[in-house]
């Protein structure tokens, strides 16, 4: 590439507005602009909720330098992800992106796999088409995961968006536990025990019989019941939501759990303070289910002990939980840049290696993946303990079946645990959870007209 560029500091931002829908990409052929421009911009400005982006691409992009050489710049515009503020800013800043000046549009934004779908709506037409970058998703990406690609695919099948992950998960245990209560810390033999929910709640029984709790909340579980939905929880063109009978499963298998005393009662939920608590080295806590990204940003950090207290072996049920898709935003007006960095951290299989290596990523090359899971001397994972998690989360990935996907699944799901939480907690009967959940959904999304519980 001609330009070198100077990534500059994160910015962050807090919305204090309530806003609806995208909108953004259909307001005129000045949209369309940036990808015929031969001209690049000098300010490239990229939307994302954390600083996961921003260090693949310092890892793996050399147009990335401390100092710029013409004076072109990224910008990292960084918002929370939690209840939707990143989505609400983004979408403001998506409404502005037509009568923006040019160092101040949008060139590109990440979405999660949990609201890609809003994104990359052929009608929104927000997120520009790979091949109108010049991207080949056939030919140029033909190595990635085929349900990643589908993820980034339109309804009409046009891939708009990308991603450098893969994102299947594992069960993640305390070696120290599985000996003290089995008599083995060994993968294989934690597997065995471990392999489907039938045998995973015998085990949880004898867990508790030595004190310790399977997993530290109901809400460790949802994902392996979310990803086996049959139907999205609202079909493109509808206003209703649809609650699957999978979901229904976990509100009844989480009960039946929180009341025997398998999930450690203190723990209410995920991402608070007891939650995270329960991975360090005075819980009680047996087991976690997560894929890569959760072992490196939420396990390692909240882990208080040596290296090596913790392993990974396979999960009772196959699961994907979140990815990170990058998008080019409709309006840019740094097409060039933009494609170049989409195919520098998710289309090219060295650069995929190196953030698997450096990160222990599980990234989104097939055949790269395959080379990791057999070469432990190279992708080992210090934290634990010298496994090569690659060897297990393998397998798991490449019999993922994705789940359908709509625009309101990160709500959906958010809001849905919340109201059952007080359920669970025995501080509101069945009857009530639902009709909260019906409220906060409706409030979250006002263009929801009816959900359908499954008889």
């Amino acid at each position: 590439m001609r330009k070198r560029l100077l990534s500059m500091a994160l910015v962050s931002a807090m919305l204090v507005s309530v806003l609806s829908g995208c909108g953004a990409g259909k307001d005129s052929d000045d949209s369309k602009k940036g990808t015929d421009n031969a001209e690049e911009g000098k300010v490239i400005n990229i939307y994302g909720w954390n600083d996961e982006f921003f260090k693949r691409v310092n890892a793996v992009y050399p147009e990335v330098d401390k100092v710029s050489k013409d004076g072109t710049e990224i910008h990292w515009i960084i918002n929370p992800n939690k209840d939707g503020v990143y989505q609400e800013k983004l979408d403001q800043a998506l409404r502005n992106q037509a009568d923006a000046a040019a160092d101040d549009k949008i060139d590109m934004f990440l979405a999660e796999t949990d609201y890609v779908f809003k994104y990359t709506d052929e009608e929104a037409d927000v997120a520009i088409p790979l091949t109108e970058l010049g991207i080949n998703p056939g030919e140029d990406l033909a190595d990635q995961y085929d349900f990643t690609k589908i993820t980034a695919s339109d309804a009409s099948g046009n891939q708009r968006a990308s991603t450098w992950q893969c994102c299947p998960g594992l069960l993640v245990y305390r070696r120290d536990i599985a000996k003290e209560v089995f008599g083995t810390d060994d993968p294989v033999k934690i597997g065995e025990k471990v392999k489907d929910w039938k045998v995973m709640k015998e085990t949880a029984e004898e867990l508790k019989s030595k004190g310790y709790c399977a997993f530290a909340s109901y809400a460790d579980t949802f994902r392996l019941y979310g990803n086996s939905i049959s139907q999205p929880w609202v079909t493109q063109g509808e206003t209703v939501i649809k609650v699957d009978k999978k979901i229904m499963d976990w509100i009844k298998d989480s009960k039946e759990w929180k009341d025997a005393g398998y999930f450690d009662k203190t723990v209410k939920g995920q991402w608070n303070d007891d939650w995270n608590k329960s991975m360090g080295s005075k819980s009680k806590v047996f087991a976690f289910l997560f894929p890569a990204w959760g072992i490196d940003f939420t396990l390692k950090p909240n882990w208080d002990g040596a290296d090596g207290a913790w392993a990974v072996t396979n999960p009772p049920q196959e699961y994907n939980w979140g990815g990170s898709y990058v998008i080019a935003c409709r309006g840019t007006d740094n097409p060039k840049h933009v494609k170049d960095i989409i195919m520098a951290v998710t289309g090219n299989k060295d650069n995929l290696l190196k953030i698997s290596k450096d990160y222990l990523d599980y990234t989104n090359t097939v055949s790269g993946m395959r080379e990791a899971a057999k070469d432990s001397a190279t992708y080992a994972s210090d934290f634990l303990g010298g496994q090569n998690t690659f060897e297990y989360f393998a397998p798991v990935a490449e019999r993922i079946q994705i789940a359908p996907l709509s625009a309101y699944d990160q709500g959906c799901v958010e809001l849905l645990q919340n109201a059952f939480s007080d359920y669970f907690q025995g501080k509101v009967d069945f009857e009530k959870a639902k009709s909260n959940f019906e409220t906060a959904v409706i409030e979250r999304y006002p263009d929801i007209t009816e959900i359908q519980w499954p008889e």
